[in-house]
């Protein structure tokens, strides 16, 4: 006999029905009763979703970008509640996405910067300075003289926009900062350009490693450079690594849904990790979350 007498809806990034469906399927073990409908269209549909009351939960695999944030906010009067339970990508890995980063020329001989240094760069009306020339990042002979020439995506809403807001506080960009219409193009000026740098989201870098190449990052000046490679994304180390997560809608003072509590706690339990695990190697390449950030999730979703 069929005991299911609830259907659930769930929408959201298309890429994480490899994690979304498997979570189901592990939470339905506990309670057959329950049935879902996964619509995965991009991360683009989650957070409206749930606005919407469409959705149970909206699985997204990148931060959320301001007017997605916004439309949320005015429609409930607070903003959505989250926890993450992954990083999304690796790279550069030939076919797949290498999380967000900044690309130089293969002849730039850029060791790597500082997250200060990348707002000194990026942010008009940075308080701590800024960076236009290569020399004031110790270069030296033929990009003595010169001036960095920045590319980027267009300030739309979309990834520059959230980049601002996440790593620039706000900060415009500086007028010498062209924005290009697409990610590949940004590719193509910095690789036609030895004295460019480009910041583009999530990239099929691999395609481009004749031409430009990721430039390493730090936290700050007392840590090592990192690339986005499965060992740095998979310890928490690359600053620009973004997160897989799951938004819910949680009315400030009340408490969450037990049913939706108890499947949430299952992707960050033991199994749930491994099924973040058995992605690591697919063209998502999802990282299962480290330890330390592993425990904080679960008490964070704990206070819920």
């Amino acid at each position: 006999m069929n005991t299911a007498t609830t259907t659930l809806p769930i929408i959201g990034n298309d890429g994480m029905d490899s994690l979304v469906t498997p979570w189901c399927e592990l939470f339905q073990r506990q309670h057959p009763e329950i049935l879902f409908t996964c619509t995965m269209e991009g991360s683009s549909t989650a957070i409206m979703a749930l606005a919407a009351n469409a959705s149970w939960v909206a699985p997204i695999s990148r931060s959320p970008w301001q007017y997605e944030l916004d439309a949320f906010l005015q429609v409930k009067g607070y903003a959505p509640t989250c926890i993450h339970v992954g990083y999304n990508g690796h790279g550069p890995r030939k076919d797949a996405k290498t999380p967000p980063a900044f690309y130089v020329n293969q002849r730039n001989p850029l060791q790597g910067l500082t997250m200060a240094q990348v707002r000194a760069l990026f942010a008009r009306g940075n308080p701590q300075g800024e960076i236009s020339m290569w020399s004031q990042l110790g270069l030296q002979e033929e990009y003595q003289h010169r001036r960095i020439h920045l590319y980027g995506l267009h300030d739309d809403g979309k990834y520059a926009t959230a980049f601002r807001h996440l790593h620039l506080q706000g900060l415009p960009y500086p007028p010498h900062y062209e924005p290009l219409p697409d990610r590949q193009a940004v590719l193509e000026a910095v690789a036609n350009d030895p004295f460019g740098i480009g910041a583009v989201g999530w990239f099929n870098a691999a395609a481009f490693a004749k031409q430009a190449r990721i430039v390493a990052l730090a936290a700050d000046d007392r840590m090592d450079y990192m690339l986005p490679d499965l060992t740095n994304v998979g310890r928490g180390n690359y600053p620009l690594s973004s997160y897989v997560s799951l938004y819910f809608d949680l009315p400030p003072g009340q408490k969450l849904n037990p049913e939706l509590k108890t499947w949430l706690a299952l992707t960050l339990s033991s199994e749930g990790q491994a099924i973040v695990a058995a992605q690591t190697n697919s063209a998502e390449g999802y990282i299962p979350l480290e330890p330390s950030m592993l425990d904080i999730q679960r008490q964070r979703l704990a206070q819920f």
